[in-house]
This record gives structure tokens, sequence and C-alpha cells, in this order.
């Protein structure tokens, strides 16, 4: 049973709670504050790769958060190149190139924890376009609706390749299923979702929402930009 929520908050809590008191969350605990992990990532992620664009990628964007680490695995062993933004936007994106790494070193170069040996730090100005973008949630809607944890990077990294000039691409999603929840409010600037893929379902957004042009910089203060030095790179980069 799911339901409709006023606000994000709302929806978040609901789905914390709920991987919590049915035990289909895992490590990292708490779950609360997090993209949680869930129980079945592995088949989400195997679900994802049987479908276009991202069976048939070159570069994908996916993001560091632990549900999404059998993506990064499996995105190796395919051949494909990914971009993963480093936490918190401290610095930038880091590339991960099977070529580089060894295919034993596969699930360390996966893990946030010990991927450091294989990244590459890339700078903004040498990202390539991608065929498709990654995106870890709390909860999501049939629709294409996503929220995270609240702090907006997702929304921040698809505004950062929409500044670069990169055309927006499809975004999809790995959950688990008490994750889809019927309703909860957008804002313009957020993310649009393309998929959501649980281990049991794909689901296929019909209409997609329109995709955000770029960064919203009268929404961040100069805290924001100290706190995520890749958008003061940003900033200079298109003073050039």
């Amino acid at each position: 049973m799911t339901a409709a929520f006023n606000s994000k908050s709302a929806a978040r809590q609901h789905v914390w709670d709920a991987l919590k008191d049915q035990k289909l969350a895992r490590f990292p605990f708490p779950i609360h504050g997090r993209i949680p992990n869930f129980k079945g990532a592995e088949a989400a992620a195997r679900r994802l790769f049987e479908i276009a664009p991202w069976k048939d990628a070159k570069f994908l964007k996916i993001n560091p958060d632990s549900p999404q680490k059998p993506l990064r695995e499996e995105a190796l062993k395919r051949g494909i190149i990914y971009f993963m933004p480093t936490p918190r936007l401290k610095a930038g994106f880091m590339k991960f190139d099977p070529a580089r790494i060894p295919p034993e070193n596969f699930r360390q170069a996966a893990a946030l924890s010990t991927c450091q040996e294989w990244a590459e730090e890339v700078p903004l100005e040498a990202l390539p376009r991608l065929d498709a973008i990654v995106a870890g949630s709390v909860a999501v809607t049939r629709t294409g609706k996503r929220c995270g944890k609240g702090e907006g990077y997702s929304d921040i990294e698809f505004a950062i390749l929409r500044e670069l000039g990169h055309p927006p691409v499809p975004v999809a999603t790995t959950v688990h299923s008490v994750q889809l929840v019927d309703d909860f409010p957008r804002d313009d600037i957020d993310l649009p979702l393309s998929v959501v893929v649980t281990p049991e379902e794909v689901v296929t957004v019909a209409n997609p929402f329109p995709a955000p042009e770029g960064i919203a910089w009268d929404r961040l203060t100069d805290q924001d930009l100290d706190d995520m030095p890749v958008l003061r790179d940003l900033q200079a980069l298109q003073k050039r």
C-alpha cells in the first residue's frame, strides 16, 4: 500500500520507516538520512542493464551511494566508462575506465570506500556527452517524481551538465518497491526520472517532467558555493 504526501520530508520519513520496519534495508545503517541501501539492489541493477540506453551506453554518470554499487560494478563488467560525483561535490567528478582497471578489481573500484586507486579526477570541461544517468533516491513516483535525502546534490549535478551545454539525457533510479509512493510535491529544479527500476519491475515514465535548463544560482548561498567547490569552478569556466 502506498500513499500521497504533502511534503517530500513526509515521503522520505515514510520510506525510511518502511524499509526499517519491514527489514528490507541493508548496510550502511542507520538508513535514515541516507540514500537507503535495500535488499534486491543487485537484481534491480541487472534489470536496468536490460533496457536502452543503459545496456548500450558508452558513458554513464552514476551516483556514489551504496544501493547503486552493483550498478557501478556491472557497468565496469560491460566495458562502460562511468563518471561519479565526489560525495557532496567536494572535488567534482571522477572517471572510472574499465580498460584501466583489472577485472579482479572491479568490485573494489565500484565501492566508494576503496575506489580512489582507480579514480581519475576529470575537469568539468573534459566531461563527455553522456548516454544516460543513474541517480539514487529515497522516494519516487510512477510519474517520474524523485526525492533524495534532501540536500539537492543529484539535482545540482544534472544542472551542472546542462550549464556545460550537455543535452538532457534519460535518468533512471533503482529502488525497492516500498520506495514507490503515490505522490509528493515537486520543484521545477528537480531531476526528472525517465525510468524507475525495482528488483521486480521496470516502470517507464510515460511523460517525464521537463529537464531543468541549468543551475538556479539565485537559490544558492555563498556557503553553498564554498561547500561545493565544483560550482566555483563552473563559474570560472563560464567567465573564460
